[in-house]
C-alpha cells in the first residue's frame, strides 16, 4: 500500500489521479488533498477518500471548508505552511505535485528533504529552479517521476539505455488548435476559441499555453533538468495526432518510441506504480483506423513563445523564472479579455528584454524575479 499526497487534487490532473485511486484502492490510500479555493469539490474528495488532512491554500476557504467537514477526523491546514506541512509527512511515500505555478516549488523542496518520491506534473519546479531541485533529490536519493505525458514517453524510451548513448530527445507537440495559421490570422483570436484544443482536455492555462507552444517551450526547459541534456540535444516535432508522445534517439540512428491515446491517466498511473505496470480500462490504439501518422517543423516565426523559450533556457539563472512568470501574467491577462492573444509571447519578449539575468539563483532570488516581473507586466497593460 502506498500512501500518497496530492498537491492540486481538484484540478484535472488531481481529479485523474483520484480516478486511479478509485480502481486501486487496495493499492494507494489518500493521506492528504490540497487545493486553492473549491471547497466544494474538496468536501466532496474528503467525504470520498477520507484523508487525513487537507489544505486550502486560501485563508478564507480553509475557514470554510472546516465548518463543513467538522464531523469528519481530518485535519484543515491553510497556505503555503500546510502544503509544506503534508508534503513531508512522516507517512507518505508519494507526493503528487499537480498545482500550477510556482506555489509548486517549496512543499517539493520539503517533500525531497523528506525523503519523498516526487510525481511531478508542476513544470514551473524545474523551469524555475531546477538547479536547486535536481541535485537535492540525488542527494536524498528520491526519484522525482515526470507525469507530462511528453516527459513520461521520454523516461520509458529511456529505460535500459545507457544514458551516455542517447544523442537527441524529440520532443512532440500537437500544434494546438492554431496550428498551421499566421500571425494575421491569429490577431482576433478569442479565449474560447484558444481553449478549445483538439486532442486533450486540461485545464484553461495549459490549454493556453498550448495554443500559444509556451507549454512546449517551459517543457523544453523540464526536459533539460529531468534527463540532463543542452537545449540543442532537445527538438521539438509538431505531430498532430498526439499518438506519439516523445522520443529518444540514439547514437546509433536508433529511434525509441512510446505511443499511446491522448489520454493523461497512462502517465498519471506509470509515476504512480513505477516501475509496475498495472492495467488500465481504456483503449488501445487502433492503428487501422488511425491510417497515418504525421510531422511538421514548428513555426517559430509565429509562435514566438517556443523560441524564447530555448533562448531563457539558454540564458539560464533567474531569465527561465521570468519566461515562466511573464507567460502566467499574460496569460490571465489574456483570460480576463485585457489583451490579445498574439500580446501574450510579445510581453514574454519584452519582459526577458528588460531583465538582467542572475547566474545561479537562491530560491529568494527565485521568488523576487517573479515578484519584479509581474509588476512589469502589469504596468505594460
Amino acid at each position: 500500500m502506498k500512501n500518497l499526497v496530492i498537491l492540486g487534487s481538484t484540478g484535472s490532473i488531481g481529479t485523474q489521479a483520484l480516478e486511479i485511486v478509485d480502481a486501486y484502492s487496495d493499492r494507494l490510500k489518500v493521506t492528504a488533498l490540497a487545493a486553492g479555493s473549491n471547497v466544494d469539490r474538496m468536501e466532496e474528495q474528503i467525504r470520498r477518500y477520507h484523508p487525513d488532512f487537507a489544505v486550502m491554500y486560501e485563508e478564507k476557504a480553509a475557514g470554510d471548508l472546516s465548518v463543513r467537514v467538522a464531523d469528519l477526523p481530518v485535519t484543515v491546514l491553510a497556505g503555503m505552511e500546510g502544503l509544506q506541512q503534508i508534503a513531508s509527512l512522516p507517512e507518505a511515500d508519494v507526493v503528487l505535485t499537480a498545482v500550477v505555478g510556482m506555489i509548486g516549488i517549496k512543499p517539493t523542496i520539503e517533500a525531497i528533504k523528506a525523503g519523498k518520491d516526487i510525481a511531478l506534473a508542476n513544470k514551473e519546479t524545474l523551469v524555475t529552479a531546477g538547479h536547486i531541485i535536481m541535485p537535492m533529490a540525488k542527494e536524498k536519493g528520491v526519484s522525482i517521476l515526470p507525469v507530462d505525458s511528453e516527459h513520461s514517453a521520454i523516461f520509458q524510451s529511456l529505460n535500459g539505455e545507457p544514458k551516455k548513448r542517447m544523442k537527441k530527445i524529440l520532443l512532440t507537440a500537437s500544434g494546438g488548435p492554431f496550428r498551421g495559421m499566421d500571425r494575421e490570422t491569429l490577431f482576433n483570436k478569442t479565449v474560447k476559441e484558444a481553449l478549445n484544443h483538439p486532442n486533450w482536455s486540461m485545464g484553461k492555462k495549459i490549454t493556453i499555453d498550448s495554443a500559444t507552444m509556451v507549454n512546449k517551450g517551459l517543457e523544453v526547459m523540464e526536459a533539460g533538468w529531468l534527463f540532463d541534456v543542452k537545449p540543442e540535444q532537445i527538438q521539438v516535432v509538431v505531430h498532430p495526432q498526439s499518438i506519439i508522445h516523445s522520443m529518444v534517439e540514439y547514437v546509433d540512428g536508433a529511434v525509441m518510441a512510446q505511443l499511446g491515446l491522448p489520454d493523461m491517466k497512462l502517465p498519471i498511473q506509470y509515476a504512480l506504480f513505477y516501475p509496475d505496470r498495472l492495467p488500465m480500462d481504456m483503449p488501445g490504439i487502433d492503428f487501422f483506423k488511425l491510417g497515418q501518422i504525421t510531422f511538421e517543423e514548428p513555426d517559430l516565426k509565429t509562435f514566438t513563445g517556443l523560441k524564447l523559450a530555448y533562448e531563457a533556457f539558454k540564458t539560464g539563472g533567474t531569465m527561465p523564472t521570468v519566461f515562466n512568470a511573464a507567460n502566467e501574467k499574460a496569460v490571465s491577462l489574456f483570460l480576463a479579455g485585457r489583451i490579445r492573444f498574439l500580446q501574450i509571447a510579445d510581453l514574454i519578449g519584452e519582459a526577458m528584454g528588460a531583465h538582467g539575468a542572475v547566474k545561479n539563483p537562491s530560491l529568494n532570488e527565485i521568488l523576487e524575479t517573479e515578484k519584479w516581473c509581474y509588476e512589469f507586466i502589469e504596468s505594460r497593460c
